[in-house]
């Protein structure tokens, strides 16, 4: 039962009979950068979504860190897994209470939210240097508003980070930026699970490669 995640038997099929897995085993070690790959269609958002309970298998029992995910509040959950969807969603308000969110959830309650100075640096980081914290989210770009969501995700420090094709709406700088900071992010012991569609493989870290089709995934 080692791993970061360790799938035992999970089957899931979303209503009207797409079917994602089929009594699958598998495990993603602790620490590990995996890609996901596979057609339109085949279920890599869904493998994501189900390793942070926003989908519940059928069957089966998916592990993190050797607890089922079933023994794990949804927010606690979530504040250690931490999931960044392809299509970025942010409020009508300003970057710096975008960036404080996570900071009013009951389950961060005693954690100190960062400064003016903590939150710009983290902006600087993903090339949002020239946005400011009074800028309405809403009005940035899609790429902004990407990189906005992921400096949100990560605001908190999560052990593991979901990445739903992260750099899809980013130009090629940008996209840069993302990857070395999740490359980073794992060479600091975090762990990483992201979604592509294209060649991408990590440079600096070694890659766990997952192949999702027909139900059945493959390592």
């Amino acid at each position: 039962m080692d791993g970061a995640f360790v799938f035992e038997n999970v089957s899931f099929t979303w209503p009207g009979g797409r079917k994602v897995l089929k009594n699958q085993d598998f495990s993603i070690p602790v620490g590990a950068f995996a890609v996901v790959r596979g057609p339109s269609g085949a279920g890599k958002s869904t493998l994501l979504r189900l390793m942070n309970r926003l989908e519940e298998p059928q069957s089966g029992v998916i592990y993190y860190r050797r607890r089922p995910l079933s023994n794990y509040d949804p927010p606690r959950l979530r504040q250690q897994v931490a999931y960044l969807q392809q299509v970025p969603v942010v409020s009508d308000i300003t970057v710096r209470e975008t960036l404080l969110t996570p900071f009013t959830f009951g389950v961060n309650k005693g954690l100190a939210s960062p400064s003016d100075k903590k939150l710009s640096m983290r902006l600087d980081e993903l090339l949002l240097g020239g946005v400011g914290l009074d800028e309405r989210a809403a009005a940035l770009s899609v790429g902004q508003r990407q990189r906005l969501c992921l400096a949100r995700a990560l605001i908190t420090g999560p052990d593991t980070l979901l990445l739903d094709e992260p750099t899809a709406s980013l130009d090629s700088e940008s996209t840069a930026v993302v990857v070395q900071m999740a490359e980073e992010l794992c060479k600091n012991g975090a762990t990483i699970v992201m979604v592509t569609h294209d060649g991408f493989s990590p440079r600096d870290v070694p890659m766990v490669e997952i192949s999702i089709q027909n139900g059945k995934v493959a390592l």
